[in-house]
């Protein structure tokens, strides 16, 4: 039976290749993510499909960013298509907006902290405040929290910290940034194993390359699966 701990990414070139992967995948796997690179390749028909049609439960990583107004309107409309998780930058205005906009829906609303790709250097070039970026990841993780949000998304590294936060207490911890023993580390900079991940209080790990481009991708993820706490 599929572990709804395990979310697959589907950063693959489009709605139709990522179908073909869920095909492969079949019954391992029952929670996929449909980032932001896909929304103009059919992404959002793709989640339809996959909850109406396949039973699948689906987290879009949209990571909106606007005005409340904006960001309301934006979350309002994409409550309707029965997803579980969305993505909004970790800023209180605009998680406050987006709670609004998923008001009597399911749709849980995830602060962004800091981007898994990034390290201290990038938040430099960005102008972003001085300071541990861990420091960074728990005060932006704190604030969304008291904005309404119903979880978080941070590295395996920060995972830990996030949950002895008081404000974490019944809220979600989804860690990108996870690669199994051995697995290249791609664009991610801040990483742990699914287990570590897991272990240290992730509710959700999400996983992309090393499924999709395993030569078993139903075989790669049951064996992460089998690797969890």
């Amino acid at each position: 039976m599929a572990d709804d701990r395990l979310i697959v990414a589907l950063d693959v070139p489009n709605a139709h290749a990522a179908l073909e992967m869920t095909q492969q995948i079949g019954e391992a796997v029952n929670f996929y993510k449909i980032g932001l690179g896909m929304l103009t390749t059919g992404g959002l028909a793709l989640a339809n499909e996959l909850i109406h049609e396949h039973g699948k439960r689906i987290f879009l990583d949209m990571k909106l960013f606007d005005i409340g107004a904006t960001v309301e309107a934006a979350v309002r409309g994409l409550a309707q298509f029965d997803l579980d998780f969305l993505t909004v930058h970790g800023d209180p205005h605009v998680v406050d907006a987006a709670k609004q906009g998923a008001a009597g829906s399911n749709l849980k609303i995830f602060g962004v902290t800091i981007l898994t790709s990034l390290d201290r250097n990038d938040l430099d070039n960005c102008l972003i405040q001085q300071g541990d970026i861990k420091d960074l990841v728990i005060t932006r993780a704190a604030k969304a929290f008291e904005a309404g949000a119903d979880g978080v998304i941070a590295s395996p590294q920060e995972a830990a910290l996030i949950r002895a936060l008081p404000q974490a207490k019944d809220r979600l911890i989804v860690t990108p940034g996870v690669r199994p023993v051995g697995a290249a580390l791609g664009d991610q900079k801040r990483v742990a194993t699914p287990h570590d991940a897991i272990k240290d209080g992730a509710d959700h790990i999400v996983v992309g390359r090393p499924v999709w481009t395993a030569k078993d991708p139903s075989q790669a993820a049951s064996q992460i699966i089998a690797s969890l706490p």
